[in-house]
């Protein structure tokens, strides 16, 4: 019962969002979001912790997946599709994997930059079905999401440097393409792939595009500049819609949102944070909708000859804490190598997060962006009555944290590890609440200080 009349608040909130008029219409005239959507993105912004899964035909090169073709012989390239042969690639193991590690749901590039298709389509001889191994690796693994409880996301890459239909953009294509670029023959091809995805494989959660900027003009660092050409996202995201309404869309566009998407991405950097890469740190973050931000262990997305994973568990959990404290999910990636198998070094780190989401699990799923901002000692997140202040710089503590302009009471504060009361003290002229805190571990991956409240 509870169930339905969320879902009856959240249809009613979306009438009134997007209703006719409202500029979000414009883009995709008559979308509203179905309550199974709207369902679905509050799901999104409990779990927030996924697995991000960057794997195709350029693994046998070593090289930066999608990437690898660019500038270089189409035909050369396409002879590695008869090397691909991951016959160790145990789609369950991989998706217990992601269970252990605590992660809800995970997110599998089905089509890069390369065109190279990791599933079964009659749209292209380019894919996982024409290599020694010929078999459907994203029915595999859309399977197993199902018997253990975990929701798939597709990526999918809109730029193509493999097929002649697809025209020029600002990056270089594969060289001895034959055939003319014809524009609205690739979009029905990415129609007719989206179609297969959507009806073929069950329940899929999101689609995740990626490619966009290479259809724009550039000029310096500008993102936003006069597109090369129009990717018909109107028809595009209402085809997925129509398919599986449930569904969310999101566009790795590295911009603000575009009318019809559900959820908001940033590469490689917090929102609103300059992280990483930085790709997004301009973009407007949206406020009605999920955030997500999807980054790397190592230093590259697919699997790279001599890439170094030197990225500790301690900065991973870190990083999750911090996407958190920003309302936002954790994409985290790992690349498999050639043969199919999950590196030991992103095992061993995936796990350990899993084993400090069993202990601190409740201070971050279904938890939501506080009332503070994120400061020099760590972030706060809420849920129900509870702030958890998650202090993971306690270097930054000096014996007192003060917290100012707390719009709650306070009537208890305690340690979550112990339970152990911490001693605090509320000015009501100020709003700020003051923490004895003297017994804070500097070698702990974070401190955690529970506030009771009420609201």
């Amino acid at each position: 019962m509870r169930k339905v009349f969320t879902g009856c608040i959240l249809y009613l909130s979306a009438l009134i969002l997007y209703g006719q008029g409202n500029d979000l219409d414009k883009g995709q005239v008559g979308y509203i979001p179905t309550t199974e959507n709207l369902q679905n993105r509050e799901w999104f912004r409990d779990a927030h912790f996924g697995m991000f899964i960057h794997w195709g035909v350029s693994s046998v090169l070593g090289k930066e997946i999608g990437w690898a073709l660019s500038g270089q012989d189409v035909n050369e390239y396409r002879q590695n599709m008869y090397k691909f042969n991951p016959l160790k690639f145990d789609a369950a193991a991989v998706v217990k994997l992601a269970k252990d590690a605590g992660m809800k749901y995970i997110t599998f590039t089905t089509r890069h930059h390369d065109s190279f298709s990791m599933f079964s389509t009659k749209y292209s001889g380019w894919g996982i079905m024409g290599t020694p191994y010929a078999k459907d690796v994203l029915k595999m693994l859309a399977d197993e999401c199902q018997k253990q409880g975990i929701r798939l996301f597709c990526y999918y890459s809109l730029t193509d440097f493999y097929r002649p239909d697809y025209c020029q953009g600002n990056v270089k294509k594969g060289t001895g393409i034959k055939g003319e670029c014809n524009w609205d023959a690739y979009i029905q091809f990415m129609k007719n792939q989206l179609t297969e995805i959507l009806t073929n494989y069950g329940s899929i959660y999101g689609i995740w595009f990626d490619g966009h900027w290479d259809q724009v003009a550039r000029l310096g660092n500008e993102r936003n500049g006069k597109q090369l050409r129009e990717w018909k996202y109107k028809e595009i995201y209402k085809l997925i819609h129509d398919l599986q309404p449930g569904c969310m869309i999101v566009n790795n566009h590295h911009l603000s949102t575009f009318p019809g998407e559900d959820f908001q991405t940033f590469e490689r950097d917090l929102p609103g944070s300059n992280t990483g890469g930085g790709y997004s740190a301009d973009a407007k973050i949206a406020e009605d909708l999920p955030l997500e931000s999807s980054d790397i262990i190592g230093k590259a997305w697919g699997f790279v000859t001599n890439d170094t994973i030197d990225r500790s568990v301690k900065e991973l959990v870190h990083l999750l804490i911090g996407s958190a404290g920003l309302g936002s999910n954790l994409l985290l990636n790992i690349g498999p190598t050639p043969e199919g198998e999950v590196r030991q070094a992103h095992k061993e780190r995936l796990l350990a997060m899993g084993d400090w989401l069993k202990v601190y699990g409740e201070t971050i799923y279904g938890t939501r962006k506080s009332f503070m901002k994120p400061a020099d000692w760590g972030v706060a997140v809420e849920k129900g009555d509870k702030v958890y202040l998650h202090i993971i710089h306690p270097e930054k503590v000096n014996k007192q944290l003060s917290l100012t302009q707390l719009p709650y009471k306070v009537i208890k504060a305690y340690r979550f590890d112990t339970g152990k009361t911490v001693d605090s003290k509320t000015d009501k002229a100020t709003s700020t609440v003051s923490l004895q805190l003297t017994d804070l571990d500097p070698k702990a991956i974070d401190n955690v200080i529970v506030l009771q409240v009420a609201k």
